[in-house]
């Protein structure tokens, strides 16, 4: 048996439709949602069939919009064992959100999931990575609001989100509050890089990622924290038009290749819930 295969890692989905994606904000209007194909039901069922065929339970960050339309299905997603999580009501960035609007965002869509999936709602993570240097108030905003973890920083250089100076691994906000347990990065010299899923999983050669997340189980003895979109496993979802080509080629890119490279990275690792993995942490803190 590897090494790195000993190190259990955390799997996640974020709950959201193909429209509801940030880089479509400026292209399809929110008050369009509700007469658009919706495909989120029916990806995530898919999703919940692969983890069951390899025992694998997983945490769905889950935006209040879907799951007030799709209340069985966030019922199914508990009832598997699963860990029910917030991602928001409708994918606003924290970025464009004052304190008092985050505070009620969040604080209605914890009691809505909690209501709906009959489950306690202790973790969150910000639409498209939006917690940074400029709003770590909105860490102590959740904490308030009765949230135990945050997974909302990713520590990387990127043009439309990214704390680069944080840590790569999960970290109490302020030494004492909330714990907020960043996407994963490996170390190459001094440079971080992604390996955390999303995009760049996609991108890169299957081979890479997986080398990439064994060296910090390996080398920084860290579980890794994984994440992907339902709509990701969907290359036949409808096609947006006239997006420009960065958009374009980040949305599309190897969707037909998704489903393979997951089911690949189920059997390379090993997996579990972000609450199974990291809330011991705070038990003994």
């Amino acid at each position: 048996m590897e090494r790195s295969e000993r190190i259990t890692n955390a799997m996640t989905v974020d709950v959201e439709d193909y429209f509801q994606v940030s880089a479509f904000e400026r292209h399809i209007s929110r008050s369009d949602w509700d007469r658009l194909p919706c495909r989120v039901e029916a990806n995530v069922d898919r999703i919940l069939d692969i983890f069951g065929e390899r025992g694998v339970h997983a945490t769905f960050f889950m935006l209040g919009w879907v799951a007030e339309r799709y209340p069985a299905m966030v019922r199914r997603i508990v009832a598997g064992g699963h860990e029910l999580a917030s991602h928001g009501y409708s994918h606003v960035r924290v970025t464009q959100q004052d304190p008092d609007a985050f505070r009620a965002d969040v604080t209605r869509t914890k009691a809505m999931l909690e209501d709906i999936g009959g489950t306690a709602v202790r973790g969150y993570r910000a639409a498209s990575y939006s917690i940074g240097a400029r709003n770590l108030w909105a860490l102590d905003v959740l904490a308030d609001a009765g949230h135990v973890y945050s997974s909302s920083i990713y520590p990387i250089h990127h043009d439309l989100y990214g704390m680069p100076e944080a840590p790569r691994f999960a970290f109490r906000h302020n030494g004492a509050g909330i714990l907020e347990v960043p996407v994963t990065t490996v170390a190459l010299g001094e440079r971080k890089f992604p390996c955390g899923g999303g995009g760049y999983f996609r991108l890169f050669p299957y081979s890479m990622s997986r080398g990439m997340m064994r060296r910090v189980n390996a080398v920084d003895r860290e579980a890794c924290i994984f994440y992907f979109h339902p709509w990701e496993i969907d290359p036949n979802q409808p096609r947006q038009h006239g997006i420009g080509f960065k958009t374009r080629f980040r949305h599309y890119l190897n969707l037909n290749r998704m489903e393979t490279r997951l089911r690949r990275l189920l059997a390379d690792f090993r997996w579990d819930r972000m609450d199974k993995i990291f809330l011991p942490r705070i038990k003994t803190a």
